[in-house]
């Protein structure tokens, strides 16, 4: 997902650039022209790459609507990442459409899983 999006994409095209991406400067130091893996999954120096998962099935997204304490927090987590650089709208905002997309992807799986049953009963 990272390199389709706009900041792998980014990432892609500037790397070899010492003047987009300096890797002999920390990450903390770093005036990268966008985000790394790192800088998302590693924040603040943590090496604990989960603690800061980006993820999204990690999130509970299935469970999101159920509202257990321990998937608002991951949820508040993923989204602060993205506030370092973009509005806390913008994030909530991202989140709510990633959650409209799981819905209706878990919609078309089940209507495709039935045509493939019913064409198995079939005998097709």
């Amino acid at each position: 997902a990272y390199d389709i999006g706009l900041h792998g994409v980014v990432y892609q095209v500037n790397k070899w650039d010492p003047k987009q991406f300096d890797w002999d400067k920390k990450l903390a130091d770093a005036d990268h022209v966008g985000p790394t893996c790192q800088y998302c999954h590693m924040r603040g120096g943590h090496h604990n790459v989960q603690r800061f998962g980006t993820v999204y099935t990690s999130m509970g997204m299935s469970m999101a609507d159920r509202g257990a304490p321990i998937w608002k927090e991951k949820r508040d987590r993923w989204a602060s990442v993205c506030d370092d650089c973009h509005s806390p709208r913008f994030a909530k905002g991202n989140l709510q459409a990633l959650d409209e997309s799981v819905k209706d992807a878990g919609l078309k799986y089940r209507e495709t899983f039935k045509v493939a049953e019913d064409l198995l009963k079939d005998g097709v």
